[in-house]
């Protein structure tokens, strides 16, 4: 598989990654090589959950009470 294949499919990054793990190691725990892949995967689909939730309401804003 090429890299312009591969760059396709993956979703970018919605978070700071440095900011969940300093948070992590905060409350004293260590963070896994995949951990910020699955919260960024969580993210995105709160954030399609949103704007399904808009979208059926006949909005275009979306609004802290979508999530």
């Amino acid at each position: 598989m090429s890299e312009e294949t591969n760059e396709t499919t993956e979703k970018d990054s919605l978070i700071v990654t440095s900011k969940v793990k300093a948070y992590i190691k905060s409350k004293g725990c260590m963070t896994s090589s995949d951990a910020v892949d699955g919260l960024n995967e969580r993210i995105y689909k709160m954030l399609d959950e949103a704007l399904e939730r808009t979208q059926s309401n006949k909005r275009t804003t979306v609004r802290s009470y979508d999530f």
